[in-house]
C-alpha cells in the first residue's frame, strides 16, 4: 500500500503532535461562512473536518465545504455519514471528495434522525460504519469498489473512526472492529477528564490501539456553566467534572476566560499520556478561541 500523502497523515508519521479543527457547513449555499471560518483557522490546524448534516439536521454538503477550505489552504478531512447514503452515493462521495481536496475522510453512523430537524426521513445505513470503513480501504489499497469495478487514480485517504472512550460502560470491540476494518486514526468523544483518558488509554494499550492507530483526542473550551451542564447531562460518553461547572458558574461573564484556562491545562494532560497523538479542537465556530487555545499550548506555530 502507498502511504497516504496528505499533511495529516505525513505529521502522524513523523510523531508530531497535530492540531485539527473543524468547521460545520453552513444552512445556506453561500460560500462565505466556510471560506472564512477556513480562513480564520488557516496556520493554526493541520486539517480541518467538514461536518456531515450534523445533529441530524440539513447543512451545506460537506464536499462543497471540502472545495472552500482546500481553496483557503487548510487541508480537508471530509465527514461521511451511512445514515444518508447507500454504498453507491458513498462511492461517489468518496471519489468526489478526493478530487475536491480531501485527503482525509472521517466515517460516521450520524446522529439519530429523531434528533435532528428532518425526524421522518428514511434512514439509509446500507452500510454500517465499519462497512464504510473497509469501503474506503478497499478503493484505496485495491483500487475497487464493492461491486468489483477498477477506479482510475483511487484516492489514498488516510482512514479516521470516532471513538467514546469515556463511556459507561464501555466495550472496546466497537472500536477494535473499526481497526480491523482498517481506520488509521481514532477521534475521541470530548474530554474534560485527562485523569479518566489516561485509564481508557491504560486499558487500551495491551490491546495494541497505538501501535494499529493514531488517537486524536477532541477538546471543547467551554464557555459558560450552561453550556457546560448540558455537554455532561446530554452528550454520551462527556463528563464535565463539578468542580469546572462550579468555576464556571461563578465566573459570570468571564466563564469563557475561565474555560479557556481549562482546556490550556487539558491540553497539558493530554500531551502527558503516551500514545495520544494530538486534539481534535471543536470551538463551536469560536475561531478565536481555537487561535488563543493552539497559541497558548506552546502548539503555535504548526509545523510547514
Amino acid at each position: 500500500m502507498t502511504e497516504p500523502p496528505g499533511r495529516l497523515a505525513r505529521l502522524l508519521r513523523e510523531d508530531r503532535f497535530v492540531v485539527t479543527g473543524e468547521i460545520v457547513p453552513p444552512r445556506g449555499a453561500s460560500a462565505d461562512p466556510v471560506a472564512d471560518h477556513a480562513r480564520g483557522l488557516a496556520g493554526y490546524v493541520d486539517a480541518v473536518n467538514l461536518t456531515d448534516n450534523p445533529a441530524a439536521s440539513a447543512h451545506m454538503s460537506p464536499l462543497a465545504g471540502v472545495r472552500f477550505a482546500h481553496e483557503a489552504g487548510i487541508e480537508p478531512t471530509v465527514q461521511l455519514t451511512v445514515r444518508d447514503r447507500n454504498r453507491l452515493g458513498l462511492t461517489s462521495d468518496l471519489l468526489g471528495a478526493w478530487a475536491l481536496g480531501a485527503r482525509n475522510v472521517f466515517c460516521l453512523s450520524g446522529d439519530p434522525l429523531r434528533i435532528g430537524d428532518h425526524p421522518d426521513a428514511a434512514t439509509v445505513a446500507d452500510l454500517d460504519v465499519v462497512g464504510l470503513i473497509a469501503l474506503a480501504r478497499g478503493i484505496r489499497d485495491e483500487g475497487v469498489t464493492l461491486a468489483g469495478k477498477d477506479i482510475a487514480d483511487p484516492p489514498r485517504y488516510l482512514i479516521g473512526v470516532a471513538d467514546v472512550p469515556l463511556a459507561e460502560p464501555y466495550d472496546p470491540a466497537k472500536l477494535e472492529d473499526k481497526l480491523e476494518a482498517g481506520a488509521d486514526f481514532v477521534m475521541t468523544q470530548i474530554v474534560y477528564d485527562a485523569e479518566r483518558l489516561a485509564a481508557w488509554a491504560d486499558l487500551m494499550r495491551p490491546r495494541g490501539l497505538f501501535e494499529r492507530a493514531k488517537v486524536i483526542a477532541g477538546v471543547t473550551p467551554l464557555r459558560g456553566a450552561t453550556q457546560a451542564r448540558f455537554m455532561d447531562e446530554r452528550l454520551p460518553g462527556v463528563h464535565v467534572p463539578a468542580a469546572m461547572i462550579a468555576e464556571l458558574e461563578t465566573a459570570g461573564d468571564d466563564a469563557p476566560s475561565v474555560g479557556l484556562a481549562h482546556a490550556v491545562d487539558l491540553v497539558a494532560a493530554i500531551r502527558a499520556i503516551a500514545g495520544v497523538a494530538g486534539i481534535h479542537v471543536m470551538a463551536m465556530g469560536h475561531d478565536d478561541t481555537t487561535r488563543a487555545l493552539v497559541e497558548r499550548t506552546g502548539l503555535f506555530p504548526r509545523p510547514a
